[in-house]
């Protein structure tokens, strides 16, 4: 429930300071692109003449209701609205909502005989041709992420010949391919050699795993396998609290 404070209560009470700072950045982002950034907390101690942590409280608020989203070394930002709750964003999409440039660098691109596991997440019978594309993706010109994708080579005809894409939900989606859900996996680990060295971080610094299952409709078009840098990403999820 939204708490609703007076004029009259909001200038006799200094305990509800917190409160002030939180409806002025409220009414501050309202109708913003999300991405879009929101006042700095020095930006706000400096306006209200108030505590730090009297900030932090008001943010952490907004966050919390999901108005903002705080990304580590970045900033916070204009979230995405709920109303929109699980969609499902390529990284490009992603990054580009949260404010930052997105770009590719592609270390593999080949046809593949499919794996029991690949085989089986793409309803495949193991040995099947499928597409390997591995990527390096990054935000703002830093390395986030290393990610494994696997494709159903039948489905996709011409697509390692005709030169690889910029994205690869924009090029399902010209196929009639987009993915219309997803099944994603996240769990915390470390960063191994190779993935430390693409994503200019120390072996065994913090990573997040994503595993991802994307089907259109009941049939699987993608598998993949992604390697976040932990202080360069914050998973977001959005719940539906109806039934």
């Amino acid at each position: 429930m939204t708490e609703v404070v007076s004029s009259k209560e909001s200038r006799t009470l200094p305990t509800l300071k917190h409160i002030q700072v939180r409806e002025y950045v409220r009414a501050l982002v309202d109708g913003c692109e999300p991405g879009s950034s929101a006042p700095s907390e020095r930006e706000l101690v400096q306006r209200f003449g108030v505590a730090r942590m009297t900030v932090r409280q008001a943010m952490d608020a907004l966050v919390g209701e999901g108005l903002l989203v705080r990304i580590p070394g970045r900033g916070t930002f204009v979230a995405q609205p709920r109303s929109q709750p699980g969609k499902l964003l390529s990284f490009s999409e992603e990054m580009t909502q949260r404010g930052l440039l997105p770009e590719s660098q592609t270390l593999i691109a080949r046809r593949e005989k499919a794996g029991p596991g690949v085989a089986r997440a793409l309803s495949l019978t193991e040995g099947d041709p499928v597409i390997h594309w591995k990527r390096l993706r990054r935000a703002d010109g830093v390395p986030a992420c290393v990610e494994d994708a696997y494709l159903n080579e039948v489905l996709l005809p011409g697509f390692l010949q005709s030169g690889m894409p910029t994205s690869l939900y924009a090029d399902l989606e010209s196929r009639g391919l987009r993915p219309t859900w997803a099944e994603d996996s996240v769990s915390a680990d470390l960063a191994g050699v190779d993935e430390a060295s693409h994503l200019e971080v120390d072996p065994g610094s913090a990573v997040l795993r994503v595993a991802r299952r994307a089907l259109v409709d009941d049939r699987p078009i993608e598998v993949s396998r992604a390697v976040y840098r932990a202080d360069r990403y914050t998973l977001w999820v959005q719940f539906d609290g109806t039934l």
